[in-house]
């Protein structure tokens, strides 16, 4: 089961959910979003110089050699129909894993976003797709072979999303080859029916408003509670 903790922004806070076993974390690159990350603030206290790993990523050549060290979250740049120039920028300077695109990029767009990453890093993509009717799964066909994951998440009004569930029920209806995250309005309280999902694309959620003291503060021991439940 992935877990991915989303709208990380304050060093602080990024260090102590990075050491819980969690397998993601989510930073958001949408000004509008009240999770957004700011270049200065949150690039150096990303992955602080705490033991063990401060010995070992000084082995590795650094911080970014940071993916060579085991059972450390991969870095995911959350993105809403951004520039691919501005996106790759983000990938070098946070030296980010995974993009999410959460907006309605087209398969062109992504074509041209790996093109250009293939000559910085190794990075994949994860592509959002809202969902409120079966009918909403057939927009997945575009990007199959194109992207890594979906994550399916609720139909709302705001990009930022609305805390609230999708009706679960109808990841019946996806019958597709790409695996699958689910996001929107998660909490503790979900975890049983989470565990009863039996889709053979199903690997994992995404959280973080239920998990909020305020927009980009998590609440570490809720976070480490979820996670000791749902991977227990």
């Amino acid at each position: 089961m992935i877990v991915k903790v989303c709208g990380m922004r304050e060093a602080d806070n990024l260090r102590q959910v990075g050491e819980l076993d969690v397998d993601w974390i989510g930073m958001v690159f949408w000004p509008e979003s009240p999770r957004f990350v700011k270049q200065r603030r949150a690039r150096g206290g990303f992955y602080p110089d705490y033991s063990p790993l401060a010995t070992k990523i000084s082995e590795l050549g650094g911080l970014p050699a940071l993916a060579a060290v085991e059972n450390k979250p991969r870095r995911v740049g959350v993105f809403v129909d951004d520039m691919p120039q501005s996106i790759v920028t983000r990938v070098y300077n946070f030296y980010l894993d995974m993009v999410q695109l959460h907006g309605e990029e087209s398969p062109v767009m992504i074509q041209n976003l790996q093109r250009t990453l293939v000559d910085i890093r190794p990075v994949k993509v994860i592509k959002t797709i809202k969902v409120e009717s079966p009918e909403d799964f057939a927009k997945c066909k575009q990007y199959e072979g194109l992207v890594d994951y979906f994550l399916f998440h609720n139909k709302c009004k705001q990009e930022g999303g609305s805390g609230e569930k999708f009706d679960w029920n109808l990841l019946d209806a996806y019958d597709g080859n790409v695996p699958f995250l689910i996001s929107g309005g998660i909490g503790i309280e979900d975890v049983e029916r989470i565990k009863a999902i039996s889709h053979p694309k199903f690997v994992g959620v995404d959280i973080n408003s239920k998990f909020e003291i305020e927009p980009g503060l998590k609440d570490v021991q809720a976070v480490k509670l979820f996670i000791e439940k749902i991977k227990g």
